[in-house]
């Protein structure tokens, strides 16, 4: 989360690094979701914990009509097993990431 002098004004910016195989993640990584969209849903009143409350939903649950990656939203919708198989794919490589980065002191 990238936090502006101005929050919270305007929302954080949300971007998973590196980025996630996700209908509604962009090919950068900045997540596509109405709260953290000053012209939808932003209010100040958005705490950080309902963000990442709303980011764990989105990832568990996408939103098909805000799609913000073409592969990934044409995979969950014509074939969410392959869709599923490939976001566990992406967990285990991220974990094993993290994990070699830790042992190697990064």
């Amino acid at each position: 989360m990238i936090f502006k002098d101005d929050f919270p004004s305007t929302p954080p910016k949300c971007r998973f690094e590196p980025p996630l195989f996700h209908p509604n993640v962009y090919p950068s990584g900045t997540v596509c979701l109405s709260l953290l969209d000053e012209g939808k849903d932003w209010k100040p009143s958005i705490s950080v914990k309902q963000l990442l409350l709303g980011i764990q939903d989105l990832l568990d649950a996408p939103n098909p009509e805000d799609p913000a990656q073409a592969d990934a939203f044409q995979v969950y919708m014509q074939n969410k097993q392959e869709y599923e198989k490939r976001v566990k794919r992406q967990a285990i490589q991220f974990s094993e990431d993290v994990v070699r980065k830790q042992l190697m002191g990064d």
